[in-house]
């Protein structure tokens, strides 16, 4: 059965003044039993509800009435009460493959939801979508998606996801775009296998067929230390060059005909080909920051002042939604703790980043002409491969960087490696050899955490 069990009552609310207490387990809402957090949301949104509670064994009926849209005041375990709907495909490319053993269980975990698509963010193929899916997401309005096309070409999406269904599985996509869903596409270019010449045919059918989506994100594989995947291997840098070219193109197509670039690549193909990054005005609405494009432009335009708000990177569903449990990649970085920064003063300040941040974060630092602050790039040899992203740094690395590090000196620290306080390797901070200040990870929270003034 679908249940969702309750983790905290909020004091004062509807909920708590109809005696709901932690540990009940909601068996149905106006006598719908629950799949998810979002039909959760949709009748918890009505005047009066009728709930039905399981409490250590003993049903208990309760009436609630409220004020319409006003917040029923109870968390839930978890945004899935049924079964998630896992990945059944086998991509080369997959990380999720190349995790070493013995990390946290939940990160083993390939999903294939198109809930957890509108929730947090996630990217879905959508080879187990259905009939049934598409009139739920149309009907309840679930968007926007995101979606892993990868190739256009069914040949190709059939081998790159080893599912005779990736192919056929895009006429969902067609029918979500027909009936209005704002869709995210992705595309993760795996070299000689969907690249060059099956990039650029991508893309043709791209701009034949699916104009319509909200944005196109081009993405380089991904290759750790723990592949066993033979044809993975990292790009290039002309490699890399040739995607950008490539991309370039097709934006000035998509700009002319629908009045936007539409198509991206991130950030990080930049990096490996050593070229300049576009300026702002090039990344139309910056619709995919979260994977990777326009982050060092972002990034840049907050640590000059530019801008005095960061970049909303928990957008979406859960943004506003009652009950809804922090999971996935949107789960709380730093639960709990307020970062006290240590006495500024002429203290030396060493700025920990990945390798691809470091070089990103060089040109500003050195800008401020202040020798008493400087980049440590960390390497990252948990994953290895051509892993450079802060955002899988591990506490085993960052420890073994700030063993040969003064201890006197403040060192700062991006969040973006953190979730629910913790390195992907199961470490803390606290467990760090030195003192850490962890800080948000965007320009002004580093202007910030450096006294630059406001």
């Amino acid at each position: 059965m679908s249940t969702a069990r309750v983790v905290d009552v909020h004091p004062g609310s509807p909920a708590d003044l109809a005696g709901i207490s932690i540990d009940d387990e909601i068996l149905s809402l106006n006598g719908e039993v629950l799949r998810d957090v979002i039909r959760y949301q949709i009748l918890t949104d009505e005047p009066n509800i009728d709930i039905a509670l399981n409490r250590g064994g003993i049903a208990i009926d309760l009436q609630i009435d409220k004020r319409p849209g006003e917040s029923l005041g109870v968390e839930v375990h978890s945004a899935v009460f049924d079964q998630i709907r896992t990945c059944d495909n086998h991509c080369e490319f997959c990380f999720i493959y190349q995790l070493p053993k013995g990390l946290r269980e939940s990160l083993y975990l390939k999903d294939d939801d198109y809930r957890l698509s509108f929730l947090y963010g996630n990217f879905t193929t959508l080879t187990r979508f259905t009939e049934a899916d598409l009139e739920r997401v149309v009907t309840e309005g679930l968007s926007p998606l995101n979606v892993s096309i990868h190739a256009t070409d069914p040949k190709i999406r059939n081998e790159m996801l080893r599912n005779r269904r990736g192919g056929p599985s895009l006429r969902w996509l067609k029918a979500l775009l027909n009936h209005g869903v704002s869709i995210h596409g992705q595309l993760v270019i795996c070299p000689e296998i969907n690249s060059e010449m099956i990039l650029e045919d991508t893309l043709c059918t791209i701009f034949e067929q699916y104009r319509s989506l909200r944005s196109l994100c081009v993405v380089p594989l991904g290759v750790s230390k723990h592949s066993k995947e033979k044809r993975m291997r990292p790009h290039t840098k002309e490699e890399a060059g040739n995607v950008i070219n490539t991309v370039e193109r097709w934006q000035q197509t998509f700009l002319r005909h629908e009045g936007r670039m539409l198509v991206h690549v991130a950030d990080e193909y930049y990096l490996i080909a050593g070229r300049e990054f576009p300026p702002t005005e090039h990344y139309d609405s910056f619709d995919m920051y979260e994977d990777g494009v326009g982050i060092v432009r972002t990034f840049e335009r907050e640590f000059n002042g530019e801008v005095h708000e960061a970049t909303n990177t928990a957008a979406g569903f859960f943004a506003w939604v009652d009950g809804a449990p922090s999971e996935g990649y949107r789960s709380i970085r730093n639960p709990g703790q307020t970062t006290t920064y240590r006495s500024k003063g002429n203290t030396p300040v060493g700025i920990l980043t990945g390798e691809y941040g470091a070089r990103t974060l060089s040109p500003l630092v050195a800008s401020l002409d202040n020798n008493d602050i400087r980049i440590i790039p960390v390497k990252n040899k948990f994953f290895g491969g051509n892993v450079a992203v802060a955002g899988l740094l591990v506490g085993e690395d960052i420890a073994r960087t700030l063993q040969s590090e003064p201890d006197d000196h403040r060192y700062l620290l991006p969040d973006v490696c953190l979730s629910q306080g913790k390195f992907l390797d199961g470490m803390t901070p606290a467990d760090l050899p030195i003192q850490v200040e962890i800080i948000r990870t965007d320009g002004i929270a580093l202007r910030e955490a450096l006294g630059m003034p406001s």
